[in-house]
């Protein structure tokens, strides 16, 4: 076990604060909190703010003492080290969790740091952000969103590499595992199964839990042209490595089975918010990659 701790030197509230953090994980650095007495609300996503007068306590009780510099070194070597850019979505994302499954921080921050790996453009904390803002926007039109449809939207691309419905399916046992001891093995298996939906959105006529979500996932079809256009070459940049050729020829094939859908939405106010204007834009998308752009 490898717990740091930087020298205090950073002033707030009328006291110096040192840094706590993990180079290993989260999970250790907060056994190694809880044994020490450090509250879980001086956590601040990546690591505990300390008062200056417990440094020498928590060097004895075990962790290293290491300049700031060597601190944050460690921390971004281990993947664990939150950019400044995302603090500000991260804390947004850390409260709408706690606001959803109070006394649970742990499985928020496992789900919040799958949706920041590195690898994602468009699956990233963003996405995982607008999907639960239009979740939001068809609950105050009357439509049913469920506890149960908003931990799927949390958990319904925590599993990313890019291959479906393996990525859902894996997405789906993640809640099914995580939720189980925090709501119980019924509702943690209610909300595998509305993760599993977004795999290809195809939802029962009466599954209005099921609507909700598939809508607010393919939300994005229904923006702007000029949103629609980066939310394209995010998906595309996700896919850098397949050839042009293959990623067109897939890309309408996927496309096409949307526009063949008697509706994109299925909820009243889905269809009313998104669904002229995503189907003008996939339709433009694909007339774009067919002529090879």
């Amino acid at each position: 076990m490898v717990v740091l701790l930087d020298r205090p030197r950073w002033p707030a509230h009328g006291t110096l604060w040192a840094h706590l953090v993990s180079d290993t994980s989260l999970a250790e650095l907060h056994d190694f909190a809880s044994r020490c007495g450090v509250p879980r609300r001086a956590f601040d996503l990546d690591h505990y703010d300390v008062p200056a007068e417990r440094h020498a306590e928590l060097l004895a009780a075990g962790a290293r003492d290491v300049t700031g510099h060597e601190l944050i070194r460690r921390l971004r070597a281990a993947g664990l080290r939150v950019p400044a850019v995302e603090r500000p979505v991260r804390r947004a994302l850390v409260a709408r969790w706690e606001d959803l499954q109070p006394g649970h921080p742990g499985v928020g921050e496992e789900v919040l740091a799958r949706w920041g790996e590195p690898h994602r453009v468009y699956h990233s904390l963003a996405h995982l952000t607008a999907v639960l803002d239009r979740l939001d926007l068809l609950a105050a039109a009357g439509e049913q969103v469920t506890p149960e449809v908003r931990l799927a939207a949390w958990f319904h691309d925590a599993v990313h590499d890019g291959a479906s419905p393996a990525d859902e399916d894996a997405s789906a046992e993640l809640a099914a595992r995580l939720l189980a001891p925090a709501v119980g093995v019924a509702r943690a298996g209610e909300v595998a199964r509305l993760v599993r939906l977004t795999a290809g959105h195809e939802t029962a006529p009466d599954d209005d839990a099921g609507h909700a979500l598939c809508d607010a996932d393919l939300g994005v079809l229904g923006g702007s042209p000029q949103e629609y256009s980066a939310y394209a070459d995010q998906v595309r940049d996700e896919y850098r490595d397949v050839p042009d050729a293959d990623f067109r020829r897939g890309r309408v094939a996927v496309l096409h089975r949307l526009l063949d859908r008697p509706a994109l939405y299925r909820t009243a106010a889905g269809a009313r918010l998104w669904e002229a204007a995503a189907r003008r834009n996939v339709a433009a998308e694909i007339t774009s990659l067919r002529a090879g752009r």
